[in-house]
């Protein structure tokens, strides 16, 4: 055999490779190719699934959190309604339970401003023999989180005293604060413009 014919002999020739076959270290051609239809698909379908989970989750966790709010304005509002009443409510025969009553309502500054207070105003109501019954006729909310709520109220108050023995109609607006303390709905302010 010539050295022509050892390399035309591919079972003899050293270093060839069999064309039939392919060779160890080659990699399969299928690999080389770029991802099918199938395989686009499926990423795609990936990413639209991840995005409307992302999307879900957001959309859900907004709508937890304004039913949370809607929640809060609702405890909110039935507490500063009782309240209001409580606070604009007093009879000189009964100062210590209404006191207490509005202390155990009160929470913050305004609870520390009221109990410093209370001693001259309840002075100043049995000097004058003063009653007052205060009664919620309208409320709505000014804003609004899962912990503090401001209430806008609309009272009217009947008071009558020694120097004003017919009770006299007093219509008063007050803006209370609302603040979630160990679950309970507190009056943390209250101002009436």
């Amino acid at each position: 055999m010539t050295s022509c014919e050892l390399a035309q002999d591919p079972d003899t020739a050293p270093g060839t490779v069999d064309r039939d076959e392919p060779a160890p270290d080659a990699v399969p051609r299928r690999s080389r190719r770029w991802p099918g239809r199938r395989a686009v698909g499926l990423a795609a379908g990936a990413v639209v699934t991840a995005g409307l989970i992302a999307t879900i989750t957001v959309l859900a966790s907004d709508l937890y959190e304004r039913r949370a709010v809607e929640h809060a304005e609702q405890q909110a509002l039935a507490a500063a309604q009782q309240y209001a009443a409580i606070l604009t409510s007093v009879d000189s025969a009964h100062l210590d339970e209404n006191f207490e009553a509005v202390l155990d309502g009160a929470t913050g500054e305004f609870k520390k401003m009221y109990s410093e207070s209370s001693n001259h105003l309840k002075q100043l109501l049995i000097d004058n023999d003063a009653k007052a019954d205060g009664k919620v006729v309208a409320a709505g909310i000014k804003s609004a989180s899962r912990d503090r709520v401001e209430v806008m109220l609309f009272v009217d108050q009947e008071v009558s005293n020694k120097h004003l023995p017919e009770p006299r109609l007093d219509r008063s607006r007050i803006i209370m604060t609302m603040n979630k303390v160990d679950g309970r709905w507190l009056a943390g302010d209250v101002v009436v413009p």
